[in-house]
């Protein structure tokens, strides 16, 4: 069976709540937020668009988008937080949906992100 890629897109399918999210939020009728199945700092949420996007390249006005109600939100919550986008398979991506990872730092929060110390 052929499915329409936001059926097959496990972001999709907790927009159109065919699956659930934890803490799932609206941020304006074009970004949705939610807390990741492993965050890696407390209070670490995705931000997503509406519309199925494969990544970032197939929609810049779109990560401006979700960039913008992360840095609200964290802005609100929190002033110090990393925003990542991964875009693409070789990138990190793991969901082919565009999500901007909202990422929360402390003080020796232990999380050491993945070019932390690489040599060229």
């Amino acid at each position: 069976m052929n499915l329409h890629p936001r059926e097959e897109c496990a972001f999709c399918t907790i927009i159109h709540e065919y699956a659930p999210a934890k803490d799932f939020r609206y941020h304006g009728s074009f970004v949705y937020s939610f807390v990741p199945l492993n965050p890696v700092t407390p209070g670490h949420r995705l931000f997503i668009p509406r519309r199925h996007v494969p990544t970032a390249a197939h929609a810049p006005e779109l990560v401006a988008d979700c960039m913008r109600s992360a840095a609200v939100h964290g802005s609100a919550i929190h002033d110090e937080f990393n925003l990542i986008v991964n875009s693409g398979p070789n990138a990190s991506q793991t969901v082919p949906h565009l999500h901007i990872h909202y990422v929360p730092r402390r003080e020796n929060d232990g999380l050491h992100l993945p070019w932390t110390g690489q040599t060229h």
